[in-house]
């Protein structure tokens, strides 16, 4: 076998951004996606109960067993298997870069066998509002205002009495928790799922993508999942390695009769860039725009209004998403003008066109103002990929000076690798911007294309009208697309 070439990795993001942007991608978490906050896998979870049973985990392949033998020999009693649920899940872990990076995308839709709440974490941490389902009685409720769904298949850590472990539990399965069934059934046939930390051994889903299969035959709807290639361990003999490379070939092959095209990593950490590159990708197509004016130079305020306006309803029209603070002279002209594009398009306004956060104004408890503002531009331009620095002043002592906070940003967005576009024709501290980038060679790295020089040159004519400026950014964003 051998390992996904680049080019295949950038057209995985190109189709995952597709589905991002439609609601249509959904993500399978198993249990290697937990493993990395601290978390065992199944086999050092039942590595005890092996132990109590005379037998070996490492020699065991069927775990599901494993457990029903634990069972078997209690008469029935599971409360050692609870216990340990509870013991080696119920700590606070900190989330994943991985589930931090899922959690800011749009991804309304998630399944998981894991009992761990870790996405629920992320999802909160992100701001957003879980909507876990690991009963079925949760399944015909919608919690107001939720942002993702969280399928809990095998059940919930605070539930361990309920958890899926045990051939038993196994075999009741598609009588007992036949709407979970139906459920995961219809979004596989409408959804495009990444399978993550997802070994594919589990009895359920391979019922479930089995009914699929019959059903829809070569009209199933592609899935992707990411797995480590096999490479050797430490003192394996040449043969053995090669066994274990053949039946990966085997499995990745049968894979596909579900429709489910393999990634090959050479190491668990590449999901987590090709997740950064996924996230990147969306995240160009949001912009931020920076921006503070009392004053507006050498252009009246009419016309630097107007020009902010029409400037962000171009943007919106081109299908970007604007994110703004409500900056001092700008924040009002970048929201009517996304308004005016989005009612004007017979859509509803929400989040998908348009993120607003206005700066508190007094401090709240012990934390200084100073620090509140920080925290929320580091929000603001963390849903960003391209940031637009325009004017940059402000009053202090009847004193015009130059905007410290619209260099905080642009220090913030600089830090975090954002694709920055000064407006050095908009003067103050734009221009200084523009021109530090300027001096050092910022705009000829290989994220500009070469024909989009002239633009650049443009967004720092002083001689250059505000059409003739709006146009430059315009087509400046067109070429960067």
């Amino acid at each position: 076998m051998k390992l996904t070439t680049e080019q295949q990795l950038n057209r995985l993001v190109s189709e995952l951004l597709k589905d991002l942007a439609e609601d249509n991608l959904a993500i399978f978490a198993g249990a290697g996606l937990s493993v990395p906050a601290g978390f065992v896998s199944w086999s050092e979870l039942l590595r005890p109960i092996a132990e109590e049973l005379e037998l070996e985990v490492e020699r065991e392949t069927d775990l599901v067993a494993l457990a029903q033998y634990h069972c078997n020999s209690n008469l029935a009693n599971r409360g050692k298997l609870n216990q340990l649920l509870i013991n080696e899940l119920s700590d606070d872990a900190e989330v994943t870069s991985n589930h931090k990076i899922l959690a800011k995308l749009p991804i309304s839709t998630y399944w998981t066998t894991n009992y761990d709440r870790l996405i629920e974490k992320a999802l909160a941490e992100a701001g957003k509002l879980p909507d876990t389902k690991h009963r079925i009685k949760q399944l015909s409720f919608t919690k107001r205002g939720r942002d993702a769904v969280v399928y809990k298949m095998h059940g919930d850590i605070e539930h361990p009495d309920e958890a899926v472990l045990t051939k038993d539990d196994y075999e009741n399965y598609h009588v007992r928790m036949q709407p979970f069934i139906n459920a995961l059934s219809g979004d596989l046939v409408s959804k495009t799922f990444l399978f993550l930390g997802f070994s594919f051994t589990d009895p359920n889903l391979d019922y479930i993508l089995s009914r699929v299969r019959v059903a829809y035959s070569t009209d199933q709807r592609q899935h992707f999942c990411i797995q480590r290639i096999i490479v050797a361990e430490a003192g394996e003999e040449q043969a053995d390695t090669e066994y274990r490379e053949r039946k990966q070939e085997l499995f990745i092959q049968d894979l596909l009769r579900f429709g489910i095209k393999t990634i090959l990593v050479s190491d668990y950490s590449e999901i987590t860039e090709i997740l950064q590159k996924l996230e990147w990708a969306y995240r160009r197509r949001t912009v931020f725009l920076s921006g503070a004016a009392h004053e507006y130079g050498q252009w009246p305020s009419s016309e630097a209004e107007n020009f902010i306006y029409s400037l962000a309803k171009d943007i919106a029209a081109l299908d970007f998403r604007i994110v703004s603070g409500f900056g001092l002279g700008v924040g009002s002209s970048v929201i009517t003008g996304v308004l005016e594009h989005v009612y004007m398009s017979g859509k509803r306004l929400d989040s998908d066109q348009l993120i607003l956060r206005p700066f508190p104004q007094s401090q709240i408890g012990s934390r200084s103002i100073a620090e509140i503002w920080h925290e929320y531009r580091t929000d603001m331009i963390s849903y960003s990929g391209i940031v637009i620095f325009l004017f940059g002043n402000k009053l202090k002592n009847d004193e015009v000076v130059l905007s410290d906070g619209l260099i905080k940003e642009y220090e913030i967005a600089k830090a975090n690798n954002l694709l920055l576009l000064p407006v050095g024709a908009t003067e103050y501290a734009t221009r200084e911007i523009y021109s530090t980038l300027m001096k050092e060679g910022y705009f000829d790295s290989a994220e500009f294309p070469v024909h989009a020089r002239k633009y650049i040159d443009q967004l720092g004519d002083a001689n250059a009208d505000l059409s003739t400026i709006k146009k430059a950014v315009i087509d400046l964003l067109k070429s960067l697309k």
